[in-house]
């Protein structure tokens, strides 16, 4: 985050400002950022303790958190298929998590799955913030103010956590480059730029992508074993995201 930071915020210096932003909206971005921080803290820390799959299925449940979010935060109305979806999801988390606890997953453990659970209720914050604040700047200024507040809570937690900082290898530092880059930078930027023109609920379903590519990517290259639990449990958790974000006239047929 600290490499992309050094991107976004002379690029952001050089453009200037294209419309005034209040105190209020800044502190908020930061917020969404500190949020983001979080999010990626927690969800790391999960990959470290259980499989690529699992993390990646329950660390992306943020779509229902977001649901969770727009009617209890923004008051947005809720139908009954919200609630069959939520349900939905959750047995299919707890399914995953259980597997592991019984030890029927050849891989990880119940915390590691608890850790990137709870990672998906921040970046569902991160992702609120965001579109609740894309109307008030432009995609640039709140990438580069959201920036600020992720790199002060990574700092922070590392400073805790006596992480060192430096002394890494050349391909280390290379990898986390190349993250800066393309999982941060770039990405971030599109879908902060996405979520001014999409509903964060459509948005957050289309992140879903990513889930069945990790799993085939993890058995590939981490030969991580993808058991029928696995699968039952990611199954009923897709569903879930789906009967939550489908369209208002599909839940009136």
């Amino acid at each position: 985050m600290l490499i992309a930071a050094t991107v976004l915020v002379p690029w952001r210096l050089a453009r200037g400002s294209r419309r005034p932003v209040t105190p209020r909206a800044a502190w908020l971005a930061i917020l969404g950022g500190a949020f983001f921080g979080l999010d990626l803290a927690l969800y790391n820390t999960a990959v470290m303790r259980t499989s690529a799959a699992a993390a990646t299925f329950l660390g992306n449940s943020a779509p229902i958190f977001v649901g969770l979010g727009a009617w209890l935060i923004f008051r947005r109305a809720t139908s009954l298929s919200f609630w069959a979806g939520l349900a939905l999801a959750v047995a299919g988390g707890a399914t995953m998590i259980l597997s592991h606890l019984a030890g029927h997953s050849g891989v990880g453990d119940p915390v590691g799955d608890l850790l990137a659970l709870l990672a998906s209720v921040f970046f569902a914050g991160y992702l609120l913030t965001t579109e609740h604040l894309r109307s008030e700047m432009d995609t640039l200024t709140f990438n580069t103010l959201a920036i600020a507040g992720s790199v002060a809570v990574a700092l922070v937690l590392c400073l805790a956590m006596e992480v060192p900082l430096t002394g890494y290898s050349a391909s280390t530092w290379a990898a986390l480059v190349g993250l800066a880059l393309v999982s941060q930078l770039a990405a971030y930027y599109a879908l902060v730029y996405a979520l001014g023109h999409l509903p964060v609920t459509i948005t957050s379903v289309g992140l879903l992508m990513q889930l069945p590519l990790t799993a085939i990517l993890a058995a590939i290259l981490l030969h991580e074993p993808i058991t029928g639990v696995q699968v039952l449990g990611g199954a009923l958790l897709l569903a879930g995201v789906y009967v939550v974000n489908r369209k208002p006239d599909e839940n009136s047929g």
